[in-house]
């Protein structure tokens, strides 16, 4: 019986990085995201809270960077002639 090892990794080195930066992304659209607190706990800013790049921009960059992750996981390898 004879073992039938194995050592390729499940991705090429291209998808590696294609999810490295689909990854940086979403963070970026996280950072986004952010912010929008007030020091005083007495005053809301509705502006500021619900601006365009909180509700709008930085969801389809979340959304762009998720669709480059399944991007890079789905890519399959190119095959050799």
């Amino acid at each position: 019986m004879a073992s039938n090892t194995h050592d390729a990794l499940a991705f090429e080195a291209i998808n590696y990085k294609l999810l490295l930066i689909g990854i940086g992304i979403v963070i970026i659209g996280f950072i986004l995201m952010s912010g929008g607190g007030s020091g005083d706990p007495e005053v809301f800013d509705a502006e500021e809270i619900f601006s365009a790049r909180r509700i709008t921009v930085a969801p389809i960059v979340c959304l762009i960077g998720y669709v480059f992750v399944i991007y890079a996981i789905m890519r399959k390898p190119r095959e050799e002639a």
